[in-house]
């Protein structure tokens, strides 16, 4: 393994370029006529909140690299300045396009079906303008701060994608003279206004900015204004912490964030018709260059778009909102403790509930035979349940061990929060290791039990987050396996203090020992093909740019290894090049729930062994964080865990396929059965059905080893 020879820069796919790739499959979904049109809505949404965390984290990131000077190419032959470039060619098209989905099709089919929004003031009838004359005075006018420049007052603080409105403004007694002003547009106040309906049958509705942009004049007095325009900035928000040396990492996170509202502009948004003079002036004073100003056609900020998809009125043109079916594999009259002891237990998130995994901790804090319960916590929601069961756990005088990883990005203060609240109740609150993320998602419970000590493990490929547990699909288990039991022992000493076991009995963590096991099962997949026996991959992540394990999957599929992979993000390998990755399909699933699984299937010369993961294939997964990997061995549930990737490798709804050039392309349906695999795995759910011994035929048939076919 490490053949030079596969670690061509020609052979992998820019990270950040894959990445706009995928953001295109999201906005195709928003160009999808076969979705309900609301739906198209929220995808349009999603695509632009994608891309401004792009340009916060990624391309700041970038910026950072270029102005450091650091010239050290990616694994594609990139180096920082010829990415910048190359990310601003795509994401000025990625943002016309954008724009051109919502003004040419879904505006248009909005107002087809009774909502218009109207896009400027000129368009308003006589009482829609009274309407909004009043409203503006009586709740706009008090809650606005009109911020003028001039040598006197400098340019305000403007906040990081914040929307606001630049003018250019005239004394009218001087004359000549402009200065520049702008304007925050509120965000306590609701963006999409609501107006007199114009037609009998049809919403109208009005943009916040739209009606101060219409009565700037009543904030500048004695001004005239000349011109005014919405405008929004990017700031880089990757924090930058020096951990070796923060005495206080919970303090020094609390300081990095409130800089995020200080960071290098590294975008300006503004509209396409913006005065010359204006945006000249508000470049000079964001210190924007030219190839980071994106003219909009269009209203700024389209994550906007959400809120047109949660109006009331409209409920025919969105999907039927789903609810997690109960747990398949649990009996809700029986104690929960009772029924892993028996058997190891699968859950499918969102199409299973997420309560059993609630439950399992509001039991354990309740069970006076519980001794100790330790959890990691990555993101956890606004008003966790989860954190709640710790607190009172820990009131009730049992041992709770906690790790917050205060690094999360973008929940860093919602885990300060909470990390403050599990001290305040009694908890051992551990802040994540010096130079690494937490990622591991891993819940012990240890319980005092008739025959002595007995330890119950959930382990999961998904946050202990039941707000998101509903969007996002994720698959956890319960076990008390002893061997298991032994290992999330020792993950836990491992994370509070410095001991490692000297050897693991199931689990296997990064960032020391899983690239290494990555490794070597891909290895062993090779050397089977190189045998003569059959060979297999199938892996599911959310995420592939780790340069070692594609170069390990090109040998193997150079070597005769059928390799298929469910990526649903970034994917920097490349697909169909002679000789090296002929053997290896790409697909992408995107759709109405965030695929955030990982699985990791090898057939093993017919010994097939299932993994699951809260790690993708990622140098950072592999090398900068704390991560788990863990056997499925029960049989059943491997059945179960193979049946979904069986369902997602038949999707020809829903997955886009990876082409040689690195675009993709829907499958070919002629003459196939449409397959929608959240929409079967629902269905299942809704059925409480386990896997039918696999009557149907499987899609990767297991071979069978020589020592079992008897």
């Amino acid at each position: 393994m490490g053949d030079k020879k596969y670690t061509k820069p020609e052979y992998f796919y820019n990270r950040e370029l894959s990445w706009t790739e995928f953001n295109y499959r999201v906005l195709s979904e928003a160009q999808d006529k076969t979705i309900p049109l609301f739906e198209r809505i929220k995808f349009l949404s999603i695509t632009a909140s994608n891309l401004d965390e792009f340009f916060m984290v990624r391309v700041a990131s970038l910026k950072d690299q270029e102005h450091a000077g650091y010239t050290k190419k990616d694994i594609a032959g990139m180096d920082a300045t010829e990415q910048l470039a190359a990310i601003n060619v795509k994401t000025h098209q990625l943002m016309e396009d954008q724009y051109h989905t919502l003004n040419r099709s879904l505006i248009p089919a909005m107002k087809k079906e009774g909502l218009q929004i109207i896009n400027h003031y000129e368009n308003l009838n006589k009482e829609q303008a009274a309407y909004v004359d009043e409203y503006f005075r009586k709740n706009v006018y008090p809650v606005l701060t009109p911020m003028a420049v001039d040598s006197s007052r400098p340019f305000p603080l403007v906040r990081n994608k914040t929307l606001n409105i630049a003018a250019l403004i005239s004394n009218k007694e001087h004359g000549g003279e402009y200065d520049l002003a702008t304007v925050q547009v509120p965000s306590v106040l609701d963006r999409i206004v609501p107006l007199p309906s114009s037609e009998e049958g049809v919403k109208d509705v009005i943009l916040l900015e739209e009606i101060i942009e219409k009565n700037l004049d009543k904030l500048f007095l004695n001004n005239k204004v000349i011109c005014a325009h919405p405008y929004r900035i990017m700031r880089n928000a990757d924090l930058t912490i020096d951990e070796e040396e923060a005495e206080d990492l919970l303090q020094e996170i609390e300081k990095q964030l409130k800089r995020r509202q200080w960071g290098e502009v590294i975008k300006l948004e503004i509209e396409d018709k913006a005065d010359k003079k204006l945006l000249k002036e508000l470049k000079k004073q964001l210190a924007v260059n030219d190839e980071d100003v994106f003219k909009i056609n269009g209203p700024l900020d389209l994550t906007f778009l959400m809120k047109v998809n949660g109006m009331e009125g409209f409920e025919h043109l969105k999907y039927a909102k789903w609810k997690p079916q109960p747990a398949k594999m649990l009996n809700p009259d029986e104690n929960l403790f009772d029924q892993i002891r028996k058997r190891d237990i699968l859950l499918h998130h969102p199409y299973e509930t997420f309560d059993p995994v609630v439950d399992f901790v509001k039991s354990a804090a309740k069970d006076p035979d519980v001794l100790a319960i330790k959890q990691t916590l990555y993101r956890v929601s606004g008003n966790s349940p989860i954190i709640a069961a710790l607190a009172q756990a820990a009131e009730n005088g049992k041992q709770v061990s906690v790790l917050v990883e205060l690094k999360a990005r973008f929940d860093e203060e919602n885990n300060i929060i909470w990390a403050r609240k599990l001290e305040k109740a009694g908890c051992h609150v551990i802040y994540g290791l010096v130079g690494l993320k937490t990622h591991s998602k891993i819940t012990l419970v240890v319980r005092r039990e008739e025959d002595g000590i007995r330890r119950y493990v959930h382990l999961g490929t998904g946050n202990y987050n039941d707000s998101t547990a509903k969007l996002y699909t994720d698959l956890g288990m319960f076990t008390a396996s002893e061997l298991i039991g032994e290992d999330a022992t020792a993950v836990f000493n491992m994370l509070s203090g410095y001991s490692e076991p000297p050897v693991w009995n199931k689990l296997t963590c990064a960032p020391i020992w899983l690239r290494d096991r990555f490794l070597n099962l891909i290895q062993r997949e090779k050397e089977h093909a190189l045998a003569g026996k059959e060979a297999r991959i199938v892996a599911k992540m959310n995420s592939l740019c780790d340069q070692k394990i594609i170069a390990a999957l090109y040998e193997a599929s150079a070597a005769g290894v059928k390799i298929d992979l469910i990526v649903r993000g970034i994917c920097c390998l490349k697909v169909g090049i002679p000789g090296v990755s002929e053997n290896i399909t790409v697909r992408s699933i995107v759709g109405n729930f965030l695929e955030h699984s990982r699985i990791y299937y090898f057939l093993n010369d017919g010994w097939e062994e299932v993994y699951m993961a809260s790690a993708d294939w990622m140098p950072r997964n592999l090398d900068r964080r704390v991560e788990i990997l863990f056997p499925v061995e029960d049989e059943r549930l491997k059945e179960e865990v193979i049946h979904v990737l069986e369902v997602e490798l038949a999707d020809n709804r829903k997955a886009h396929i990876m082409q040689p050039d690195g675009s993709y392309v829907k499958p070919d349906r002629r003459g196939k059965e449409m397959v929608n695999s959240q929409d079967y795995f629902c269905e299942q759910a809704k059925q409480g059905e386990f896997v039918k011994e696999h009557k149907n035929k499987r899609l990767f048939e297991p071979v069978m080893a020589p020592e079992a076919a008897d």
